[in-house]
């Protein structure tokens, strides 16, 4: 297979557009399961019959794993909101219908968010053993299900093909607690605008019913676990005062 200039890069991979096909190769440093553990949870989500990109195969490319899946031709609803920002709440609730579709799905064998939760805080370089234990325990005191949860839910993880919405990205997909996976969204949206993620949380809660201080009672868990990740573009000082600020407070 030939390669030529990906069309994305992130940190662990390069997409490129082969034959009408999205070949996702992963960097040689990552773990050798590191494909099928992704290609896994995508075709778990595609099972359930959410719209997802179809994986067509685990490969090889110059000794790197790759994934092979559906093109979805498109433009993200990120890009699309942004491009028409007076219609905001319009694609906001497009991607809350469909965040929500996804949180009434119940799945009894995938990844838990429990341990996902666990092993992020315990990789968070930034954290010193007060707040790790704080936040430990927290996660041990918080209630979970079998609720599926993608992990890494915003606007620019959905590509409007034509006028249909499929969802990418769910390398981070769980089972647990929805209201974390809530949070997760807002953390992501406050990042970029306050205003954007205030618009989120308020169109969610009065969708769902869900009410916004059991969503805020995650945010030091998610802001510590946030910090294990090394994102380039994230404001670590914001994520520790978020985790002090649940510290301080004693919110076990």
């Amino acid at each position: 297979m030939i390669l030529e200039n990906p069309i994305a890069k992130g940190n662990t991979a390069a997409i490129y557009l082969v034959d009408n096909k999205i070949v996702k190769v992963f960097n040689d440093n990552l773990p050798n399961s590191t494909a099928l553990y992704e290609a896994n949870k995508q075709k778990l989500a595609y099972s359930y019959g959410l719209s997802v990109p179809k994986i067509i195969d685990i490969i090889n490319v110059n000794n790197r794993q790759a994934i092979v899946m559906e093109y979805i031709q498109g433009e993200t609803l990120g890009n699309i909101l942004l491009n028409d920002i007076e219609n905001s709440k319009k694609y906001m609730q497009i991607s809350i219908d469909i965040q929500i579709k996804i949180h009434a799905i119940d799945v009894k064998e995938h990844e838990l968010m429990y341990n996902k939760l666990i092993m992020k805080i315990k990789d968070a370089k930034l954290l010193n053993i007060k707040q790790k234990d704080y936040l430990l325990k927290k996660i041990n005191d918080m209630i979970y299900d079998t609720k599926l949860c993608h992990g890494d839910f915003h606007f620019f993880n959905i590509i409007m093909q034509n006028k249909n919405p499929v969802i990418i990205d769910w390398v981070d997909s769980s089972i647990g607690n929805i209201r974390a996976d809530v949070y997760r969204s807002y953390l992501l949206y406050s990042q970029f605008s306050l205003e954007l993620a205030d618009l989120y949380l308020s169109l969610y809660c009065e969708n769902s019913g869900i009410r916004k201080d059991e969503i805020f009672v995650w945010a030091p868990i998610l802001a510590g676990a946030r910090l294990s990740e090394n994102v380039s573009t994230e404001n670590e000082d914001r994520l520790l005062k978020i985790v002090n600020e649940g510290l301080k407070k004693g919110d076990m």
